[in-house]
């Protein structure tokens, strides 16, 4: 999301709760992290802004990379709301109209700078999924709509609680990656059938140490995640953190080891930190300084686990 947020916010506090393991800023941190990467012309090759995170808009920042240059586009922006308040970020839509002015534009740039075989995931709130849908079939081949389950908040007293989202999955071509065994899903088997019946070989499933399993395709509904929360290494301050199960499943799905994953809005960088740890590179966009801050000192962690 690219909304700014409050420093103070980001600050940790002196004396955290013993199993609070959120990821804050500290007041070196606004010292270690001061340096942030602009792209201000355009760029003939995209390994001059390989692994950078790049201070500013998405819009402006992706009309300068080369066409047919990024191997999957993950992008998260910020929601369709009524009366909602973006605070002091670049967007200020007020209408659904002018949201999808602002959407089409990032969405059609990122048409131009998807490889042929390239993916592209959305995410989105229900007041805007059909939107997104509309303005992607525009430049893309829209191929599956997932839903995932978002378990937090307490609810709404003269309402039905949000507990879902959805990610809009859509290609350039009909040769586009999509790796299926590296996504499949470990499945109990309930109602084994055998070859031959009782006595003969398993028929589509195994059993080791006494467990029957088999792995299945997954669906286009997931309920296998969590909301990073307080007690999680992963959690950070930024307020709509998408879980690192979920970038990796679709990383693993719709890249390969060595290709290139751009996230718009990168937020506090769940995107490049998995795609770091899959033998990716990333390429991310954000306008708030602190989330950049936050994005930096996570892969500074996971540079240290790889070594």
């Amino acid at each position: 999301m690219d909304n700014q947020t409050n420093s103070t916010i980001m600050l940790g506090k002196q004396n955290p709760a013993p199993r609070n393991r959120t990821l804050f800023l500290i007041e070196q941190d606004y010292k270690k992290y001061s340096n942030f990467y602009t792209l201000e012309e355009k760029v003939d090759d995209i390994a001059e802004v390989k692994n950078k995170i790049i201070l500013g808009d998405c819009i402006k920042g992706m009309s300068c990379l080369p066409d047919d240059s990024i191997d999957l586009i993950f992008a998260d922006p910020p929601y369709y709301k009524v009366d909602k308040n973006y605070g002091n970020g670049t967007l200020k839509t007020k209408t659904k109209k002018q949201y999808a002015e602002w959407s089409e534009k990032w969405i059609k740039e990122s048409a131009r700078i998807l490889k042929k075989n390239g993916s592209i995931y959305i995410c989105c709130g229900w007041e805007s999924s059909g939107l997104i849908q509309e303005i992607l079939e525009k430049y893309f081949m829209v191929k599956n709509r997932i839903t995932w389950r978002r378990e937090k908040g307490r609810g709404a007293s003269k309402n039905w609680k949000e507990n879902m989202e959805d990610i809009w999955f859509a290609v350039k071509s009909k040769d586009y990656i999509f790796n299926i065994e590296d996504v499949k899903i470990k499945k109990e088997i309930i109602a084994p059938y055998r070859y031959g019946g009782k006595g003969g070989q398993p028929k589509g499933w195994v059993e080791v140490n006494g467990e029957r399993y088999r792995y299945t395709h997954p669906s286009n509904i997931w309920v296998d995640m969590v909301v990073p929360f307080w007690s999680m290494p992963e959690n950070t301050p930024h307020p709509t953190q998408k879980p690192e199960k979920l970038l990796e499943r679709i990383i693993l799905a719709s890249s390969n080891e060595g290709n290139l994953v751009l996230d718009p809005f990168l937020g506090s960088g769940t995107t490049a930190i998995v795609a770091k740890k899959l033998g990716r590179n990333y390429i991310g966009f954000e306008v708030n300084k602190d989330y950049i801050r936050l994005a930096l000192k996570r892969l500074d962690k996971i540079e240290n686990l790889l070594i």
